[in-house]
Order: C-alpha cells, then structure tokens, then sequence
C-alpha cells in the first residue's frame, strides 16, 4: 500500500511516521523546496525514538520506506490514499484539492487533516468529490490516535467506510463524525473546557496552574480511559440515568450561563499571562511532552492486550 503525505511540516511528519511503522510505503510532498528531504531525516529519529517506548517494532525499516517525492505529480504516481497537511486556509486547501482531485489515482481516498474547516467547504467543485473527507488527527498524530473522519453530503459511504478501515488498521483511533459541523467534535469538546477555563481564571475564581492542575491531576486521569459519558455512568448507582436525575440541575444553570467569546479577547487573556510562569524552552518542553504521551500510549496498549 502507497500513502502520498501532501505537505509535510509537523503532521505531515507524523501521518509519514504512522503509515510507515504499519508497512505502508509512504512518498513525502512539501510546495516549499527542500522540506520533505529534512521530514525523512525527521521521521527516522522520530521512529528511533518511538522505538524506544515500544511503539515502534522496526524503526529502520520503516524509515526506509519513505522517500521525497520531487514534485506533487509523482508523489501521487500510483498511491492509494492521500492525507493533506496543508495550512487551515480554505482557498489553500481549495487550491490544493483541486491538484489531489486532478493527479491522484481515481481509486484513491483523498482526506485532509483540517482542524476545522469542513470538507464541504473546498470539495463542492470538484469531480472526484465523492471521494474526498476530512481525516483529523490529534497532535501530535504519532502518539494520540484518534482521528476523527468527515465527509460532505456527497462523499461516497463506502469511501468513509475504507477511510476508517485504513485508519483503524495503520494503529490510529477513528472516530466517524455522522454530520458535518465546524471544528468536528474534539475540538469543540475542547473549546467548550477552554472558553470556562479561561473564565474561571479571568474572573479570579482560581490561578492557571491549579485549573490546569484539575483537569491533569482530576478529569484528565480517568478521561486517558474513559469518556464522558463512561464517566459518568460509573458516579451514580444507577448509571446515567440515575447520574442526571441527581446532578443536572447545576448543569442546566451552567449551560444557560456559558461564557461568552469575549474570554478570548486580547486584554482578557493577558489576565492569564500575567500568572502563568515561565517555564522554560518551548521546544523542549514539547519533546517532554511526546515522552510523557509515548509513555501513556504505551501503557495504554499493554492494558488493551492483556
């Protein structure tokens, strides 16, 4: 199987990492010359170290089997999937699709990896429409595997079906989105906690790191392995029902209270920055971050194994 990577910056290195690691050939494409050859070296020493978790049985392997294409055309030569990386601006990804929809094989799937933008938005015109859909990854991609899975009102059922069935067989999560709606769903879950995050801390009711302790130390350890709802049918006796009878009259009173868009205004969110600490360099905080993921990944598929 022959994956075309379409840009390959930050998640396009990691889609690269992911169908490699699953024995997928995997051809790298970047419009900014010279990017996908620095990706391959980056994908290897990102294999290297996922070796190292145990998230990656044969890092050499895989790294070989991804190559630079010289240009968009040949990328494509041949592949049976696509998954675009480009920037979340909808006449680039319009722009873009149109080359996929054009030099791709007619049996491939072409997904994009847009965080919000939906795929009704730069699919409309095209004639390979029926086989185009989002397909959005958590960063980074290599160690959070859900992937949530959007078409449009006219991409093919089947092409949906495949995509979920590539996704699921590559070691990902996938998560099928029935209908199309902006920011698809983990990132509207998410933008619902960080709009009362950012009015909890704006109106003083508590300091950004504690509210971050809350959700790491708190909702974060059991949401690693149970959603939501799995939550909550285990915090009453009765199970969901019995949960909402007990506890949604303080829910309802918070849904008519949300807050507002206005917690994300420049002037407010300087309240936040104002508290929170300095914490070092951002890029290696960010590889202490993957370490900690890979870590929890790994921990993770033990615990489904046994």
């Amino acid at each position: 199987m022959r994956v075309c990577i379409a840009g390959s910056g930050l998640i396009g290195r990691a889609w690269g990492m992911i169908f490699a690691r699953a024995g997928w050939e995997v051809r790298l494409w970047d419009p900014v010359e010279g990017v996908a050859d620095k990706a391959r070296a980056l994908c290897a020493e990102g294999l290297r170290n996922l070796a190292e978790h145990g998230l990656c049985q044969d890092p050499e392997g895989a790294a070989a089997r991804i190559q630079a294409a010289r240009d968009l055309a040949a990328a494509l030569d041949g592949v049976d999937f696509v998954q675009e990386n480009g920037p979340e601006v909808l006449e680039v990804k319009r722009a873009l699709f149109r080359e996929l929809d054009a030099l791709a094989p007619r049996g491939a799937i072409i997904a994009s990896s847009s965080s919000a933008i939906r795929c009704s938005l730069f699919t409309e015109d095209l004639p390979g429409r029926a086989r185009c859909l989002i397909g959005h990854p958590v960063n980074p991609p290599h160690l959070v595997p859900v992937v949530e899975i959007s078409g449009a009102e006219w991409t093919d059922p089947t092409v949906v079906a495949r995509a979920r069935e590539i996704y699921d067989s590559i070691g990902q999560v996938p998560v099928t989105v029935l209908k199309e709606i902006e920011g698809f769903v983990l990132n509207r879950l998410q933008g619902a906690l960080l709009a009362e995050a950012f009015r909890l801390v704006e109106e003083g009711y508590v300091t950004p790191e504690d509210l971050d302790r809350t959700v790491a130390d708190g909702l974060g350890l059991r949401w690693s392995f149970l959603g939501p709802f799995a939550t909550i049918e285990l915090n009453a006796p009765g199970g969901i029902p019995d949960y909402c009878a007990r506890y949604t009259g303080f829910y309802r009173r918070l849904a008519a209270d949300p807050a507002g868009p206005e917690v994300f205004d420049e002037a407010k969110t300087g309240e936040i920055m104002r508290q929170w600490p300095r914490r070092g360099d951002l890029p290696e905080r960010m590889q202490w971050r993957d370490a900690r993921l890979a870590a929890l990944r790994a921990h993770k598929q033990e615990q489904e194994t046994r």
